[in-house]
């Protein structure tokens, strides 16, 4: 959910900045000193964006180094939007760190061809590899010409929630017989409990509320909603990932369940149920707005709850893939293999950014991300709902079932990663913004239209790619309730 990166004209003036010094100096960062005080042998540096999960990685430096005295972790901590940018950077300068979160741009098989990388499997041995789950290893995901170069780390999650704030739902008298809230699963549901909240509030609190002032956070409420009436095609992802991998395409305009969510959020927006401001004030502010009240729903992921922790906010439920009838029809998908450090191709220090990389990777370093409520873990036996104190995430990881591996083109065919699909404008963003705003009269032809350019966009990209054609990315035999787990070759 970041925000693109376009710092072009900041780089050229950074360049002028010589060495990790002045690297550093645009991050917040940490050292590791080795065990009892005394000085390390080794000193690997160590990047990433992590923020609010900063004190997940500070606490697996301390427990990694009481383990390997003889190695000391410098952590920097850049910031996110600038990150890529920054790492690029890094390696112009051929001063980069040994270890580093895996950027997300440029795409993965460019880290590679740049020799960016270095591949890991002089360690991750198959004994290694197969302490992960099925289909974790993908050539053309984190295996490029058969060497292994990094490794999911988190499961695929339920990425959107709605959140609803109890005391709004207390006070509109949504509760069940042993006063608990009640929360909402379907359509009607949600409606219910708005109309509630309007009723009863006298209009004071609004049932609804979002911050779009970024022109993203309402193609989250197009998400949520439209995967549980069945359509697999996420509205908020970008890029290929996006599409309907049942035909290969994207189905905005030929799809009707996006029409369908599109006028229900036009029906509830006709009756004011949505925070005034919600298209000018940006994310934080919804988030601090919902927390106060002002409004007792909203949509959006578990990044929000380490905030409202911070404000010790623990009144509120979230729920997933609310539905037309009360089961899903279609789920979160991620893709199989995936990423989250590699070890530098330029590092002076390789077997000790590897014994990182791997303390990273262990099934107890991953069990105490989840504890910690920093999010879900590759390992399925860390999903433990009981395992997790704080109820909200509690909440968030007993929905794990509600993501699992989706169709990845990868497997079928590895040169699909030379696919480069340009950004179409205007975007799932703009259109509905244009919608909501009612400068788009036509939702339905505005949708088609979208539709119309997305596919013939990945259509011109495929002829630019040898190898790949449009059938790679469909996948007629998926079933949306369950896992696509088609081995390589099948």
């Amino acid at each position: 959910m970041s925000s693109p990166i376009s710092r072009r004209s900041l780089l050229r003036g950074a360049a002028a900045l010589a060495g990790a010094g002045a690297l550093a100096g645009c991050s917040s960062g940490t050292s590791g000193s080795g065990a009892s005080g005394s000085k390390a042998k080794t000193t690997i540096t160590y990047w990433d964006w992590y923020a609010s999960q900063a004190s997940w990685v500070d606490n697996e430096i301390k427990l990694f180094q009481q383990a390997h005295p003889d190695i000391a972790v410098k952590k920097t901590t850049q910031v996110s939007d600038k990150y890529a940018d920054l790492v690029s950077l890094a390696y112009r300068s051929n001063n980069p760190p040994d270890i580093l979160m895996v950027p997300k741009s440029p795409q993965l098989s460019q880290q590679v061809s740049q020799d960016w990388l270095m591949p890991v499997d002089k360690w991750a041995t198959k004994s290694w590899q197969s302490s992960f789950p099925e289909n974790s290893f993908v050539e053309g995901v984190d295996v490029f010409g058969g060497k292994l170069y990094t490794a999911p780390f988190a499961a695929p999650a339920p990425s959107l929630q709605l959140y609803i704030h109890h005391g709004v739902f207390k006070d509109a008298g949504l509760t069940n017989d042993d006063g608990s809230v009640k929360l909402p699963k379907t359509w009607d549901d949600v409606t219910q409990a708005a109309d509630a909240i309007a009723s009863k509030s006298g209009g004071k609190v609004a049932p609804f509320g979002f911050g779009n002032s970024t022109n993203t956070t309402l193609a989250w409420w197009l998400d949520l909603f439209v995967r549980g009436a069945g359509s697999p095609g996420g509205a908020a992802v970008g890029g290929i990932d996006g599409m309907d991998y049942r035909v290969g395409q994207w189905k905005f305009g030929s799809d009707r369940n996006y029409l369908d969510v599109i006028n229900l959020l036009m029906e509830w927006k006709s009756k004011n149920w949505f925070y005034p401001n919600s298209m000018s004030i940006s994310d934080e502010q919804a988030r601090a707005f919902f927390e106060r009240g002002r409004f007792g729903m909203t949509v959006g992921g578990v990044w929000n709850q380490p905030e409202w922790t911070q404000h010790k906010f623990t009144d509120y439920s979230l729920v997933t893939l609310p539905s037309p009838s009360e089961a899903p029809k279609a789920l979160f998908y991620g893709p199989p293999g995936g990423r989250f450090v590699a070890v530098s191709s330029k590092t002076s220090h390789a077997d000790e950014a590897w014994a990182w990389f791997d303390w990273l990777y262990s099934p107890d370093a991953g069990k105490r991300w989840v504890e910690q409520g920093q999010g879900l873990s590759v390992y399925a036996k860390n999903n433990d709902p009981k395992s997790v104190t704080f109820a909200p995430f509690s909440q968030y990881v007993a929905m794990s079932g509600a993501a699992v591996v989706g169709p990845q083109p990868a497997i079928r065919n590895p040169k699909v990663s030379a696919v480069q699909l340009p950004a179409v404008k205007p975007d799932i963003n703009d259109v509905l913004a244009g919608i909501y705003t009612g400068q788009l009269k036509d939702p339905q032809g505005a949708l088609t239209e979208l539709e119309g350019k997305m596919n013939q966009a990945l259509g011109d990209a495929i002829k630019k790619a040898p190898g790949v054609s449009a059938k790679d990315f469909a996948f007629a035999d998926w079933d949306l309730t369950k896992a696509y787990t088609t081995k390589p070759g099948a």
